[in-house]
């Protein structure tokens, strides 16, 4: 193995969802590097069909306050649909997921308070200091939707590589009015799902939760 793919091979075992943040902000010159490096993600035809907008400061602020109280007044406006039903072999993973979130934070399953309360600090970007907000320009659709995870997938990676962490939140999608609203993003712009990241919190135990990931013979088939 090569220097270089050992330390892509490590980049990409590191980078995990995370759920807690210091509130230390990501100096501007490491910010655009990162976003320069993201720009790199394929897509067809070279279209780059998404648009980011990076949420910090008095802005996310705004929005940390706003949007749990649109959440709990039942005032969701998504952008696309979130009728996807898991079942078999993805169901299990699912369940695992969520099983290994409540492990790391001692959460029974039955509590049902408590899981709530967990999943409404999606709402408060589990405290990060910066929120990648990811748009899908119309009409573009599912082919470009698959481009946008492209640039996700890189922007995390380039992200980890640079010492921070990340967490996608399609919860965040549930917001899509409001938050076009507070960034002043045209109502042409379609919300996917956002990015919490910044530096991790190394002492809080939610972020020692580890999900498994299937075999390689469960998804990769080699034809010769």
């Amino acid at each position: 193995m090569t220097e270089q793919a050992r330390i892509f091979d490590e980049i990409v075992f590191q980078r995990r969802a995370l759920r807690a943040f210091l509130p230390r902000p990501v100096p501007t010159d490491i910010l655009e590097r990162i976003f320069t490096v993201a720009q790199r993600a394929p897509s067809n035809c070279n279209t780059q069909p998404w648009l980011t907008h990076v949420a910090s400061g008095a802005s996310l602020q705004s929005l940390a306050e706003e949007l749990p109280r649109r959440f709990m007044a039942g005032q969701i406006t998504l952008d696309f649909p979130y009728d996807g039903v898991y079942q078999g072999v993805y169901k299990e993973r699912q369940y695992g997921s969520a099983q290994a979130l409540y492990d790391a934070v001692r959460i029974e399953r039955s509590d049902k308070a408590r899981r709530h309360e967990q999943f409404m600090r999606n709402f408060t970007f589990f405290d990060a200091p910066h929120v990648a907000f990811l748009f899908l320009p119309e009409p573009f659709g599912l082919r470009e939707a698959a481009d946008l995870g492209m640039y996700a997938q890189t922007l995390m990676l380039a992200m980890t590589a640079h010492g921070l962490g990340s967490c996608p939140q399609t919860a965040l999608s549930f917001e899509a009015d409001i938050i076009r609203e507070h960034l002043g993003v045209a109502a042409v712009n379609k919300l996917l799902f956002g990015i919490s990241f910044g530096y991790a919190d190394p002492d809080s135990p939610v972020n020692d939760c580890l999900t498994d990931r299937a075999a390689l013979a469960d998804c990769v088939s080699f034809h010769a």
